[in-house]
C-alpha cells in the first residue's frame, strides 16, 4: 500500500469504505487493468481502482435488468424504506466520506461535508416522494368506457456522473430511479470514483438488493458508448460538459432513450446600484467561489452597475483576498485545487488573455506556491463580452467584473450566451425583479441569494445547458412513463 492510501486509511474510522473495487450485482469486482486516483493537491496515488471493459458492462446491464423484475413490484413505500437507511448510513459515515471525497476531487473538507448531508437529502425526498407517483382519470369521450393514465418505470436507467460533485449528482440520479421502481447502473467520472464505491459499500449494507444499484469504473467514453448500446437500458442521465452531452445524446439516439442532462453553465451575474452592496459581496462571494469555483452555477459573467462599480470592486477585491488557498483538508481553506490540471491552465490562459485585451487585475492573479493544481483566486475588472473570460464558462476561481449602464443592455448581454442554466439577480426593485426574472432565459434565477438549490427543485436548464430536470417531481418524472388505459363496456 503507498503512503497516501495508507494514510488514507490510517484516517477513516470505517477503512472499508475506502474501496477500489467496482460494485456489481451485490458483489465485488476486481481486475488486472486499473485506473490511477490521485490526490489533486499533491498528485499522491490514493488508489487504484478496477478498470472495467466491454464484458462488466454487459453483465450490469443483464443484472439490472434481473434485479428489474422484483424492485418494481414493491411497493413505493418499501422501496423507500431502503432510501431512508442509505440516507441514514451516509449521515452515519459523514466524516468518512467527507475525508475521501476531499482526498479524490480537492474540495475543502467543510463544503464536503456539506455534499454530503446534500447528497443525503435526495434520498430521503425522494422515498417520499416515490409515494405520490400519481396517474390521472380522464372524463371520457367514449360511451361506457373509463379513461385512465398510470405511471410506471421506465426500467434499467444510467447514470453517468462528474467529478465537482462526486456524491451528490448519484443520489439525485439514483434517488428519483430507485424510487420510481428502476434499476441504475453509475458510472463515476474516472477521476472520482472512490466516493461512488463508498456509497454503493453503504448501500449493500443496508441491504439494497444486488443488481438494483451497481458502480462500473473506468475510462469514461469506452464505457459509457458500450451502456448507450444497450437495448435494455432505457433511460440515462448525464451530468458534465454540453461538448460531451452532444456526443452522449448521439449515441443513445441509436436506441431511443429517455434522456436527462444538466449540461455547461455559464451563469451571469446581475447586480444593480440598488442593492444592498454588503450583501451582494457576500452573495457574489458565495456564488463564485464554491467549490473552488470549479461548479456549474458559478457566476461566470459578473455584470455591475457602474454607479457601484467602483464600491463593489473594492469590497470584492477585498473579500477575495480574504480566501485561504490549501489542501482541503487543511484547517480554514477556502479554496482547494482544480481536479483537473486542465482546469488551471484554462484559468491562466483566460487571466492572461483578458490582460493582454485590457482587463486589469484587482486580487490575486499571482502563481501559487502550492504547485500547478492551485489558483490564487483572482479578479478581473474592465472585462468585455469579447474576452475568453467572458465567452467561455472558466470552471474555476477567476471572477470576471463587468460594466453596464442599463436593465435593458444587461439583459440582452446576460442572455447572448448558448447556455441557460442559472442566472443571478440583485436588486431591492420588486418591478424590475419580476421583469428581468421573466425575461432572463435561463432555467433558474436566484433573486438577492447565492443558494437556491436542493431536493424539492427542478434543477436544470433552458437552450444548451441540458434536457429534462433533476430534483422535485419532474426528476422524478424522469424515470416513469406513462401508460393510458380505455377500459370499455364498464357498464356491460
Amino acid at each position: 500500500m503507498n503512503r497516501a492510501a495508507y494514510s488514507v486509511v490510517q484516517a477513516l474510522s470505517r477503512p472499508e469504505l475506502l474501496e477500489n473495487r467496482a460494485y456489481l450485482n451485490g458483489a465485488w469486482v476486481s481486475k488486472a487493468a486499473t485506473l490511477s486516483v490521485e490526490d489533486p493537491a499533491t498528485g499522491e496515488l490514493i488508489a487504484k481502482v478496477a478498470a472495467c471493459g466491454d464484458a462488466e458492462v454487459d453483465g450490469a446491464v443483464e443484472n439490472a435488468s434481473r434485479a428489474l423484475e422484483t424492485w418494481r413490484e414493491l411497493l413505493p413505500r418499501e422501496r423507500g424504506v431502503f432510501l431512508r437507511r442509505w440516507a441514514a448510513a451516509m449521515r452515519e459515515n459523514a466524516d468518512d466520506l467527507s475525508v475521501i471525497m476531499t482526498l479524490e476531487q480537492g474540495k475543502p473538507l467543510k463544503e464536503a461535508l456539506g455534499e454530503i448531508e446534500y447528497a443525503a437529502s435526495f434520498l430521503d425526498w425522494f422515498a417520499a416522494e416515490g409515494e405520490r407517483a400519481y396517474g390521472e382519470t380522464i372524463p371520457s369521450h367514449l360511451s361506457s368506457a373509463r379513461l385512465a393514465v398510470q405511471m410506471q418505470p421506465v426500467g434499467v436507467t444510467v447514470a453517468i456522473t462528474p467529478w465537482n460533485f462526486p456524491s451528490a449528482m448519484i443520489t439525485r440520479k439514483a434517488g428519483a430511479a430507485l424510487a420510481a421502481g428502476c434499476t441504475m447502473i453509475v458510472k463515476p467520472a474516472p477521476e472520482t470514483p472512490l466516493s461512488a464505491l463508498a456509497l454503493a459499500r453503504l448501500a449493500d449494507q443496508v441491504g439494497i438488493p444486488a443488481g438494483v444499484f451497481q458502480v462500473i469504473t473506468g475510462e469514461a467514453p469506452p464505457l459509457a458508448k458500450r451502456l448507450l448500446e444497450h437495448t435494455d437500458v432505457r433511460a440515462f442521465s448525464f451530468t458534465g460538459s454540453t461538448e460531451v452531452g452532444r456526443i452522449l445524446l448521439e449515441q443513445s439516439s441509436k436506441t431511443i432513450k429517455k434522456v436527462s442532462m444538466e449540461l455547461g453553465g455559464h451563469a451571469p451575474f446581475l447586480l444593480f446600484d440598488d442593492a444592498d452592496l454588503n450583501t451582494a459581496v457576500i452573495g457574489c462571494i458565495g456564488a463564485k467561489f464554491a467549490t473552488s469555483g470549479q461548479d456549474c452555477l458559478a457566476a461566470n459573467r459578473i455584470y455591475v452597475q457602474r454607479g457601484c462599480y467602483n464600491q463593489f470592486l473594492d469590497a470584492f477585491a477585498e473579500a477575495t483576498n480574504k480566501l485561504k488557498v490549501g489542501h482541503g483538508l487543511a484547517e480554514g481553506t477556502d479554496i482547494g485545487p482544480m481536479t483537473r490540471s486542465s482546469v488551471a491552465e484554462k484559468c491562466r490562459q483566460q487571466i492572461a488573455q483578458a490582460l493582454s485585451a485590457g482587463a486589469r487585475i484587482v486580487a490575486g492573479g499571482q502563481d501559487s506556491p502550492l504547485g500547478r493544481n492551485f489558483v490564487t483566486p483572482t479578479v478581473l475588472a474592465d472585462v468585455t463580452d469579447d474576452m475568453l473570460v467572458a465567452k467561455e464558462e472558466t470552471f474555476g476561481p477567476v471572477a470576471a467584473i463587468l460594466p453596464f449602464d442599463t436593465e435593458t443592455e444587461v439583459l440582452a448581454r446576460a442572455n447572448k450566451s448558448e447556455m441557460g442554466l442559472a442566472a443571478y439577480l440583485y436588486t431591492k426593485d420588486l418591478n424590475r425583479a419580476m421583469r428581468l426574472t421573466d425575461g432572463l432565459e435561463y432555467g433558474m434565477v436566484a433573486v438577492n441569494t447565492p443558494k437556491f438549490t436542493g431536493a424539492p427543485i427542478p434543477f436544470g436548464g433552458w437552450k444548451q445547458s441540458g434536457l429534462g430536470r433533476e430534483g422535485s417531481r419532474h426528476g422524478l418524472a424522469e424515470y416513469l412513463e406513462s401508460k393510458y388505459i380505455c377500459f370499455g363496456n364498464v357498464a356491460a
